[in-house]
């Protein structure tokens, strides 16, 4: 199932994809008018923890729309809709993980990949959707970078998770550009202010729930500038597996329900270009998932 986050009408909501159409069902009025479904949540993120029992959930609603004579009343467009990041606001910052392709960590002057997790955050205040317009932060930086990844969904938290047992802790999967200041990630000790400019952590469109991408180490990742090949890689040449970063990561830190980590990215970011090529006002960049679909959005 794809699901979506999007405001309409004012309200923030929430729904799957409707199959062969450009719309998405909304699933909140569907409750509201034609019943059912008791303590069904009003935002994404507070049903992820339900797991597969909250995609059956949201399955009988549709069906009851579908058999209601009425569905087109609960179908909204995606042209009358404002997308949203699928996680809005996570509930705590974006957890990366950095160097996890040996071509990028190459390219960006390491001698040999690392041993160990490279860690960092984003703020979650750096959140944006799919086809908004972003900016280059040009009064902050003059080499503003892309970084086209996967990103994992928490759906059933917990500590010290052991790896066997990982992918039942994940809800679903989706794409994000962890866009990054890189002079001013060169300028500190720690990563954190040049990943955490506002709006640097586009993701979207969707969540693609785990049961339709059974094997997430088997996806292409590729990124275009301006419809330029930059970024042509695949899930498989992770240096550690989501199994494995699960594992790692909540050996330190408690996952929780709506947690997103960034699981890397492949080589042919701007920097690691002759000469460096970094994104500039009029871009656009296009980060595709195989089996979720196509992040979009232009910089001003």
């Amino acid at each position: 199932m794809k699901l979506l986050s999007f405001r309409y009408g004012g309200e923030q909501l929430f729904g799957p994809k409707v199959k062969k159409e450009e719309a998405v069902w909304d699933v909140i009025a569907i409750r509201e008018e034609l019943g059912g479904e008791s303590g069904f949540p009003d935002h994404l993120i507070d049903g992820v923890a339900g797991g597969m029992e909250f995609v059956e959930q949201i399955r009988k609603l549709v069906s009851r729309a579908e058999s209601s004579g009425r569905s087109e009343e609960f179908k909204r467009s995606f042209d009358e809709i404002e997308w949203l990041a699928p996680i809005p606001r996570t509930p705590k910052n974006v957890i990366c993980i950095g160097k996890n392709y040996a071509d990028h960590a190459a390219e960006m002057g390491a001698e040999r990949p690392p041993e160990k997790l490279v860690v960092f955050t984003k703020a979650p205040t750096a959140i944006a959707a799919d086809e908004s317009e972003l900016p280059v932060h040009a009064d902050l930086t003059e080499s503003y970078d892309y970084e086209g990844e996967l990103a994992v969904i928490i759906g059933k938290g917990g500590r010290n998770i052991n790896k066997a047992l990982a992918f039942d802790h994940i809800f679903g999967y989706s794409i994000a550009n962890d866009l990054t200041a890189r002079d001013v990630q060169a300028a500190h000790v720690q990563y954190f202010l040049g990943k955490s400019l506002d709006q640097s952590c586009p993701m979207g469109p969707y969540i693609v729930t785990k049961d339709e991408i059974p094997d997430p180490q088997n996806l292409s990742l590729v990124t275009k500038v301006n419809d330029e090949v930059r970024q042509n890689g695949h899930t498989r040449d992770m240096i550690f597996p989501i199994d494995e970063l699960i594992a790692q990561v909540s050996t330190y830190v408690t996952l929780e329900p709506g947690d997103v980590i960034l699981t890397g990215t492949p080589a042919g970011v701007g920097k690691g270009m002759n000469p460096p090529k970094f994104l500039k006002a009029g871009d656009t960049v296009k980060v595709s998932v195989e089996g979720i679909g196509t992040l979009s959005n232009t910089f001003a």
